[in-house]
């Protein structure tokens, strides 16, 4: 076989001290780890090899399937096996919790795969079954032991079981390659089939509700985000078949039900033709609501030239053209893994953790459960003397976000802005438009 896996409950105890000897010993994406709670790692692209994506279905009322793409790009093949043949060695292992009262492990499961790499082939997916009861919340914990890297990559995903007609009770697929489409944000022409095999279905409907594209307010100002609090603009019925091309013409939100006023539902987004890249001039000017002033996104937006109006005003920022171009390149990266990381119902930058995380950076601390999250910005280091000696203390600036119950998204956080009354935000907006990318434990002149 091309591809050789099995699952092996047995060798739990083999497979526990493997881990263990990773996370002690070898040299990984978080060797200088000290602090076990932290996973900051999750939002940091360069502290990752693998970055996978993960869906949830609900199978049956005992069991739901989670499944695993890799990209074939972020796998390191060696052809050092007994087989001499370029292969990657993977171990991926997922704790299970049933977290409707409290935290308990409801199964684990140890997937071993032998990955052969295959000249045509972009992506693998390997799908774990998970035991599962009706009517509870849960939390996989994943680890994806990469043995040639000896890195391990934690990911968590929720899911729950509490109704027949969730978005976890869906699948979708390509319309013409018929592969599992692992992303509910889709494009122009693209067409997807929407299945529910949960029991006869004779419509479909589907609910288009116009795009979100108000920004979130500085984390400063004790104003609550803007959420998607309108009817929808169109409602239309469809007879159900699993082989119905669909397809989403226009930007916007369409929230498909099996019952007309269900809330209960799979929801496609269409955010334009080049989400979640930042690669067309007018689309790029959005995200600079966090630094422009009104008065100057008004006169972008309205430019007849937006590549120009986009240059001058970084230009303005760096001073020259090569800082300018580094500045352009740091901000808009952290866009798009913005748009990677927290995308909801609307674009990833457009929420409240998308926000914090294009202005201040990649989190330093992130602590985290099955519906909040804190993230720790670095400060400068507190000194004290005390003794003859000196004593230095890390100091963090901390946001919280806390998961707010959506029927669009099961990645909608907003931040908890009572909690975080000193923010730096005018210092930081400050900083960019002086051409400095801001950080707190930087000094002010570097």
């Amino acid at each position: 076989m091309d591809r050789k896996y099995s699952f092996r409950k047995c060798s739990i105890l083999f497979y526990t001290g493997l881990f263990c000897l990773v996370v002690a010993s070898c040299s990984t994406t978080r060797k200088a780890v000290v602090d076990t709670k932290d996973l900051s790692y999750l939002y940091n692209p360069t502290k990752s090899s693998i970055k996978p994506r993960f869906s949830l279905f609900n199978e049956t009322d005992a069991s739901s399937v989670l499944s695993v793409r890799l990209f074939a790009s972020e796998l390191l093949f060696t052809e050092a096996n007994p087989r001499g043949i370029p292969m990657a060695q993977l171990l991926i292992t997922v704790k299970l919790y049933n977290i409707t009262n409290g935290r308990a492990l409801a199964d684990t499961v140890f997937l071993d795969a032998d990955v052969v790499k295959e000249t045509s082939r972009q992506e693998y997916v390997y799908k774990l079954p998970l035991r599962v009861e009706q009517g509870a919340d849960y939390i996989a914990e994943v680890k994806l032991l990469d043995q040639l890297r000896v890195e391990v990559i934690q990911s968590f995903v929720t899911f729950n079981t509490r109704t027949p007609e969730n978005r976890y009770n869906f699948m979708v697929r390509g319309h013409l390659s018929k592969n599992e489409i692992f992303n509910p944000v889709v494009r122009v022409n693209e067409y997807v089939n929407l299945l529910y095999p949960g029991g006869p279905v004779d419509s479909i409907y589907i609910s288009y509700y116009r795009a979100l594209t108000e920004v979130p307010d500085p984390p400063s100002m004790q104003l609550p985000e803007k959420i998607i609090d309108y009817e929808p603009d169109t409602i239309g019925a469809f007879a159900y078949s699993d082989t119905l091309p669909i397809m989403f013409p226009a930007e916007g939100i369409y929230f498909c039900t099996i019952k007309r006023d269900s809330e209960e539902g799979f929801t496609f987004f269409n955010f334009g033709s080049t989400y979640p890249s930042m690669t067309d001039p007018a689309v790029m000017i959005n995200p600079l609501a966090y630094l422009a002033s009104e008065e100057e996104m008004n006169r972008m937006l309205s430019s007849s030239r937006p590549k120009s109006a986009l240059d001058e005003f970084w230009i303005s920022c760096g001073g020259n053209i090569d800082k300018s171009r580094e500045l352009i390149r740091i901000y808009y990266t952290r866009v798009l893994y913005a748009n990677y990381y927290f995308t909801s119902f609307k674009e990833g930058w457009r929420t409240e953790r998308g926000m914090i995380y294009t202005i201040y950076g990649p989190p330093d601390k992130v602590y985290k459960n099955s519906t909040e999250e804190s993230w720790g910005y670095r400060r400068p280091v507190l000194k004290s003397s005390w003794g003859g000696r000196v004593h230095l203390k890390e100091n963090y600036l901390f946001f919280n976000f806390r998961m707010r119950k959506s029927m669009f998204s099961d990645n909608d956080f907003y931040i908890s802005r009572s909690e975080t009354l000193v923010t730096y935000w005018d210092k930081a907006v400050a900083s960019w438009r002086k051409g400095l990318v801001f950080r707190l434990d930087n000094p002010d002149d570097l």
